[in-house]
């Protein structure tokens, strides 16, 4: 079963918790402080895997959390860093941003990674607090919280060839005669229900992808049939073998046929309709496909087709200029194998003149998503005696803070300060009292 769409969250690890520790050895009087900082938290990261086909196990888990890191120790041992976590997808796996929906990677090549969420940063310990005139500090972080992201995925099968056309018009039968494939074939409309991917090999020197799209009706951009289902996969092929009932065994006629499947194609999206496309008038083996044949050839040669001459990566958009000459025909019976072999020839020879559309060496092995964007310090007022603060410093700030002692309140009050917390809510005339919210902490305001 091909599942190609799937919706996870993702969360790194948080960071350890720095200590507040102090040596306690024989013989060393006031020995000060040996607290440990805290360890990272491990990252999340997608890597693409070729022996996957599927998104079929993100039905069962969509949430991916990494290990957070360990605490600090005594003697200023660090903790451990959490490992990373990386989450296998299937090569031609296209990330979006499941809240926004912008396109974040696609990762089109093997082994290719991308860091979706990074864990938090380990806390310090008291260590680093000490001073000549604080010579115990009772200060230390937290560690830090880690990135979380909702993505959606959505695969879409890498292939040279695609094969579309009406259902019946044989593309199983013609992809289990050309490949090692064994799609399901009978005589009814939609025996195939997923794509299927089949490998050419014509000699040690020409070898090709070629994928089976079913589901093409009238009317299946907008969910008629199977089509608005696998459309999205011919987005990667770079050409089209557009299968005909030569014979009209479904009672239709095969230039209507033609008609309706390249409107299609147009209406869900102008790049894929632009793709070169070779029509081929399958069922050569049944008599009314031969009488049909003379009058199909010389249709099809005379209606003008759009295609790119050389579809390179970014330019597939720009160049959309319909062709002077018609599509290229091919008689075949997939039945027999008569004509295959030439349809072949043709096909190879037509994807040795295109440059690959994405070309897999260009495409970097590593990629990361940005942090999230720095937020200024806002205020904002829920109530008389109610303020929010949100703003990326004041938030860290208070993730790491510990007010457990002392020190440690009077160390983060300085940095609140220091971060124009006070200063902007005097500017929003916060009385004395009022209550504060910072990151889930709530605090009483009191005025410099």
């Amino acid at each position: 079963m091909l599942i190609d769409q799937a919706d996870i969250q993702v969360r790194g690890g948080k960071g350890g918790d720095g200590q507040v520790l102090f040596r306690r050895e024989k013989f060393v009087p006031r020995g000060g402080p040996s607290g440990g900082d805290g360890g990272h938290g491990g990252n999340v990261l997608l890597r693409a895997d070729p022996k996957l086909r599927t998104l079929l196990d993100f039905t069962y888990k969509s949430l991916y959390s990494a290990e957070p890191g360990d605490n600090g120790g005594s003697k200023q041992m660090t903790g451990k860093t959490a490992p990373d976590l990386y989450v296998r997808v299937p090569l031609g796996t296209v990330v979006y941003d499941a809240e926004t929906g912008e396109r974040l990677a696609d990762l089109v090549r093997a082994e290719q990674t991308l860091l979706v969420a990074r864990g938090g940063k380990g806390g310090r310990g008291n260590t680093h607090f000490a001073t000549s005139t604080r010579q115990a500090p009772r200060i230390r972080e937290h560690g830090l919280p880690s990135e979380e992201r909702r993505l959606r995925l959505e695969l879409q099968l890498l292939a040279d060839v695609g094969l579309v056309g009406m259902p019946n018009a044989g593309k199983s039968s013609l992809l289990s005669r050309i490949s090692a494939a064994h799609p399901r074939i009978a005589a009814y409309p939609f025996t195939t229900l997923e794509p299927e991917l089949g490998v050419v090999r014509l000699d040690e020197d020409t070898e090709f992808v070629v994928a089976d799209m079913p589901g093409l009706i009238e009317g299946a951009h907008t969910g008629a049939g199977l089509g608005d289902q696998f459309l999205r996969h011919i987005r990667r092929t770079r050409v089209l073998l557009h299968l005909l009932d030569a014979a009209g065994t479904e009672g239709r006629d095969p230039l209507e046929d033609w008609a309706t499947i390249s409107a299609e194609l147009a209406a869900y999206d102008p790049v894929v309709a632009a793709l070169p496309q070779v029509a081929v008038l399958n069922k050569l083996d049944l008599p009314d496909a031969q009488a049909n044949l003379p009058r199909l050839r010389a249709a099809l040669a005379a209606s003008p087709w759009r295609g790119l001459s050389s579809p390179r990566s970014g330019e597939r958009d720009s160049k959309l200029a319909p062709r002077a000459e018609g599509a290229p025909v091919f008689a075949i019976s997939a039945a027999t194998g008569e004509g295959i072999v030439p349809l072949l020839r043709e096909t190879a020879q037509r994807l040795r003149e295109l440059e690959p559309a994405e070309p897999e060496t260009e495409a970097p092995l590593h990629l990361e998503l940005p942090p999230p964007p720095e937020v200024p310090l806002q205020i904002i007022r829920r109530s008389p005696d109610r303020y929010e603060v949100r703003g990326t410093e004041i938030e860290r700030i208070m993730a790491q803070a510990d007010f457990s002692s002392g020190d440690g309140s009077a160390h983060y009050h300085r940095l609140l300060r220091k971060a124009g917390l006070f200063d902007a809510l005097r500017a929003a005339g916060a009385p004395e009292g009022a209550t504060v919210v910072v990151a889930g902490h709530e605090m009483d305001y009191v005025p410099d």
